[in-house]
């Protein structure tokens, strides 16, 4: 998938506060997709950290993407599962996010995502698992 391809797809797929995260494509192929979530103050919590369900929100929409290069397009599919692990505060910067196709089964697609600060520490690791619903 192209720029222009994920753009169109996402901005068909996603829900409007999903879209103002702004993530772009960084990199992809047929089984993972790389984009990076730009940062903005207004992500950050009453702690001064990004929030969680930032980072659940980023790691759901780049799996979706990842799916969609493996499958040669976006097909109707839905979240069962996402597992996450918030292993650092991230306060400031870019995140880059990494979402690779583990399996994909005729039903069920499991996947990985890892989300790293802007010093290339891993800050969330996440397991996923979604139904392709045609």
């Amino acid at each position: 998938m192209d720029e222009t391809a994920i753009r169109e797809l996402l901005d068909r797929v996603l829900a409007p506060w999903v879209k103002t995260l702004s993530l772009t494509s960084v990199a992809v192929d047929d089984q993972s997709a790389t984009m990076r979530l730009p940062f903005s103050g207004e992500l950050r919590h009453s702690g001064g950290v990004i929030c969680g369900q930032v980072f659940m929100a980023a790691a759901d929409t780049v799996m979706i993407v990842a799916i969609s290069a493996a499958l040669g397009g976006f097909k109707p599919m839905t979240t069962v599962s996402l597992n996450i692990s918030f292993m650092r505060a991230v306060r400031k910067g870019d995140v880059l996010i990494t979402a690779r196709v583990l399996r994909m089964g005729r039903n069920l697609v499991f996947g990985e995502v890892e989300l790293f600060d802007e010093d290339g520490k891993m800050a969330v690791h996440a397991t996923t698992t979604y139904a392709l619903l045609d």
